[in-house]
């Protein structure tokens, strides 16, 4: 049980903050902490996807990089689907995006080309802040 904990914080990369305060209510971290303690809880029962909608709502600039940077390391070993928070997220993140406008499916490609060189008009829209 404890290797598995020690091994989810890690994942997390939450691990060095907390690890001399196991027995603390989870209340007392941060916001970002909190938010890597989800992922940590996550990731104790081996999951093969990952979802997340919205990770880094409500989090300060210094928390979501906290996260994001968790995530990157994470999507070596898993696949990933997030909601973003921002646009700007997406394209931090990603390396395949899929633009859904209404329920439908309007482009999806690697996400360096679909946030730089978009082929569709919508989503060109949107990734320009045209609307949205």
């Amino acid at each position: 049980m404890d290797e598995a904990i020690e091994r989810s914080l890690r994942a997390a990369a939450l691990w060095d903050e907390v690890k001399d305060r196991l027995g603390d209510p989870a209340i007392a971290l941060s916001g970002g902490q909190q938010q890597r303690l989800c992922i940590a809880r996550v990731l104790a029962l081996e999951p093969e996807v990952l979802m997340l909608d919205e990770p880094t709502s409500g989090l300060d600039p210094i928390s979501t990089a906290k996260v994001e940077a968790s995530l990157q390391l994470l999507k070596q070993d898993y696949t990933v689907v997030i909601a973003p928070s921002s646009i700007q997220q997406a394209a931090r993140i990603a390396d395949w995006a899929a633009f859904m406008l209404q329920g439908e499916l309007v482009e999806w490609n690697k996400g360096e080309d679909l946030f730089s060189t978009p082929r569709n008009k919508k989503t060109e829209d949107y990734v320009t802040g045209r609307f949205g």
